[in-house]
């Protein structure tokens, strides 16, 4: 038999049970509700008399995630994901609720756990340096991947009947528009640039779209930069690896297949350490074109490590990395970031990140090429083209802001009340006017380049 206990704004199902040796102890199970308690007193009973009772291998969340990391995530998640998945568990889901028992775990559990946590405070980290601040929505939807993830393979594994987190409402992330640079600016910042290393830092991230990641993990053996390909504009880097940091508890614990090689860590006493991996998707591995001028610096940068090899000899340590510091070993990304935001202090530019360069190149290709949106996302290495056009909002912004400042000097400064349709017969090819579309209005539309670069695109994508 079983009974219900009532403390404060819970209700707990108290019940005998037998251990591996044949003796009874008494456990409970918590719940948000009478209701939810009534319906699980029934159950219990109503199986105990039946003799098909018996109790959840893991009774509480705490015991779930451990082995939800241990079967799944040790096989599933790269050293990155595993460390960041960690860290949640660890920070924001153990000391919250990992004593709660997993029959007391529904949805609206799970949604009021939510809505709790944006009122608790944030670890601290490089984003909360002072841990003065609270948990982001952000932070609450990484959360819920998480527990959303170890409910599907609790349902999977016969232990849940339905995964709770798969119907919660998460709270809406924010998303943070971040400005970025124009080709003008970055052609400022190149030109003032006097640190090699960045000079060389921004081309390749700006021509070949690099993930700082990726950028430190080029290596001279995967890439043409002969005469011979530079004369026939074949000049290429192939993108294969990264650079990252990561705990040295994730390497230990997963023992990882993607990790190339560990560097030698600078301080004993570390708790991460660099590696170069292989990248997390297939996507990602890419042979990207790069111009002459990119291809030239790079041959200079090459003859100069040569030289510094010759001269340190055996206190070279060579990696065969094309961003190297003096003595061989791998730049850091902070090391870039800090030189990047001494230009931005300098020239008074946007103060942006350094990933925001990726976004620079999508744009500025993608005008370029007419808004091929497919060539675009072959240089990226986004998994998706619809992450590229996410940034023809950007481009289309642009447009509308142009039409606006030509309608103001055109209708209301009285400077062309009587505009004229541009000759579409010049430099272009015909145009076939489908049925049931208005030719005038269509033409209005193409008179404006970019946006006629903009639909061939997206008619170019629709095709099967």
């Amino acid at each position: 038999m079983a009974f219900i206990r009532h403390r404060r704004k819970t209700y707990s199902v108290v019940y005998k049970i037998l251990d591996e040796n044949g003796k009874e102890h008494i456990t409970s199970e918590t719940f948000a509700t009478q209701k939810e308690a009534d319906k699980r007193k029934k159950e219990i009973e109503y199986k105990q008399s039946i003799g098909k009772f018996e109790v959840q291998k893991c009774a509480t969340l705490k015991e779930l995630i451990e082995e939800y990391v241990q079967i799944y995530g040790h096989d599933k998640w790269g050293v990155s994901t595993y460390s960041g998945n960690v860290a949640l568990i660890n920070n924001y889901i153990l000391p919250t609720i990992g004593d709660t028992k997993l029959a007391g775990i529904n949805t609206h559990f799970i949604e009021k756990y939510y809505k709790d946590l944006l009122k608790m405070p944030a670890v601290k980290s490089t984003k909360n340096p002072d841990g003065t601040g609270t948990i982001t929505e952000s932070t609450v939807n990484e959360i819920h991947k998480v527990l959303r993830s170890c409910f599907r393979q609790t349902v999977k594994w016969d232990m849940m009947k339905k995964n709770p987190a798969v119907d919660a409402t998460v709270p809406k992330a924010k998303k943070q528009e971040r400005e970025i640079w124009t080709a003008e600016m970055l052609m400022q910042a190149l030109e003032a640039c006097d640190n090699k290393m960045l000079k060389i830092a921004f081309q390749l991230a700006f021509t070949a779209t690099l993930r700082i990641g990726e950028l430190l993990g080029l290596t001279w053996d995967d890439m043409d930069i002969s005469e011979e390909a530079i004369a026939d504009n074949k000049a290429y880097v192939i993108i294969n690896k990264q650079v990252e940091r990561v705990s040295k508890d994730a390497i230990e614990a997963l023992n990882s297949k993607e990790i190339i090689m560990t560097f030698p860590s600078q301080k004993k006493n570390n708790r991460t350490v660099r590696v170069l991996k292989i990248p997390k998707t297939d996507s990602s591995v890419r042979k990207v074109f790069i111009p002459k001028s990119v291809a030239q610096c790079l041959i200079d940068l090459k003859a100069d490590q040569d030289e510094i090899k010759e001269v340190l000899g055996n206190e070279y340590q060579d990696y065969n990395l094309v961003m190297a510091t003096t003595f061989g070993i791998p730049i850091g990304d902070s090391y870039l970031r800090t030189k990047m935001q001494e230009i931005i202090d300098e020239l008074g530019l946007p103060d942006v990140v350094f990933h925001s360069l990726r976004h620079t190149s999508v744009t500025y290709k993608l005008k370029l090429s007419g808004g091929d949106i497919k060539a675009v996302q072959g240089d990226s290495g986004h998994a998706q083209a619809d992450m590229v056009t996410e940034v023809y909002g950007h481009i289309l912004d642009e447009d509308r802001r142009k039409n606006a400042e030509l309608m103001e000097n055109a209708f209301y400064n009285k400077e062309n009340l009587n505009p004229q349709m541009k000759n579409q017969d010049e430099g272009s090819s015909t145009i076939t006017v489908p049925d049931g579309v208005d030719a005038e209005l269509l033409m209005k539309v193409l008179g404006n380049p970019e946006m006629a670069a903009l639909l061939t695109s997206l008619a170019k994508t629709m095709k099967v």
